[in-house]
């Protein structure tokens, strides 16, 4: 059994290096659309930029998967720009990559909350839509939109989730082929439990990311390991190994809250389970200090009997 480890867009170790920085519509307009523009290409360079010097501290570090931001394109689907952003960047988006290609990295996108599709209204729906293409249109230009996956939570309620249940698969035919073949689905700390989005994933021929924290926080009713198993089959036509969320509670009174680092008691049942099923899987660690609080949760696993550091970004047991 291996597990890899990977973070989420910024590595902490770094200086300056988010892949992230913003320019919002208020400031564009204000600078007019001339250097409105260049201040758009300007912030977008610095975060392929980032992203690369990420992408690089990861291979010095061994580590092989890898979450890239959502905002390295600001303003990329708002209404009023929805601007070129691939053209200008054909060549620094091929190099992110081919960078990730030559290294044998596993890399996804996240969007926000509001990418969901359980929504009544169409207009949610089609900005989903939108987005989706947006993530996937990225991926296309690095030249590697066929081996990366685009991850959302199924969404809200809306005061009924059995009709939104059904409804998410009426609006899941509006996105466009391709694009859906690169998603996955992601259980959530309030709404959809694993079980839940389990039958939306089976239906739809999705894989699952499983969330250890928000299965806690919104528990299913089967014992952990028939779950675990019934998420692995639906990651068997992916190419790729099972991916899992990890993360740990703040505090009890705040438990759905990301902690800094990874409490190793939290996630050891979910760690035991795996080693039970001997199954390989990816873990992407969610908690606020990202790079570091990876780092020190691999070597925390490796202090387990009978687990092994086998590089700088996995282990085998």
């Amino acid at each position: 059994m291996k597990i890899r480890f990977g973070f989420v867009s910024n590595a902490t170790c770094l200086w300056e290096a988010s892949p992230a920085k913003t320019l919002t519509f208020k400031r564009y307009s204000e600078l007019g659309p001339e250097a409105g523009m260049d201040r758009l290409l300007s912030v977008t360079r610095q975060n392929i930029e980032n992203t690369l010097r990420v992408l690089q501290y990861n291979t010095a570090h061994q580590i092989e998967i890898y979450r890239m931001s959502s905002s390295i394109v600001p303003l990329a689907t708002h209404p009023d720009v929805e601007w070129d952003f691939v053209t200008p960047f054909k060549k620094e988006w091929k190099q992110l990559g081919e960078w990730v290609t030559a290294h044998n990295m596993r890399v996804s996108f996240h969007p926000n909350q509001f990418t969901l599709f359980t929504s009544p209204k169409p207009g949610i729906t089609h900005n989903a839509v939108k987005d989706m293409e947006f993530h996937y249109n990225m991926f296309d230009a690095m030249g590697i939109a066929d081996s990366s996956f685009i991850n959302i939570h199924v969404g809200g309620a809306y005061g009924d989730k059995e009709s939104a249940l059904v409804r998410v698969h009426d609006n899941l035919r509006l996105l466009p082929k391709h694009v859906k073949a690169r998603m996955t689905f992601e259980n959530d700390d309030k709404t959809y439990t694993a079980s839940e989005t389990l039958r939306v994933c089976k239906r739809e021929g999705i894989p699952l990311v499983f969330d250890y924290h928000h299965h806690l926080a919104n528990l299913s009713d089967e014992p952990l390991n028939e779950l675990l198993t019934e998420v692995i089959k639906t990651w068997s036509n992916a190419g790729v190994v099972p991916k899992i969320h990890i993360s740990s509670p703040k505090s009890l009174s705040e438990f759905r809250s990301h902690a800094d680092y990874i409490d190793m008691e939290f996630i050891m049942p979910l760690f035991k389970a795996l080693r039970e099923l001997r199954q390989d899987v990816d873990f992407m660690i969610e908690a606020k200090m990202k790079d570091r609080a990876m780092l020190q949760l691999i070597e925390e696993i490796a202090k387990v009997r009978g687990v092994k550091r086998v590089s700088g970004g996995s282990v085998e047991c």
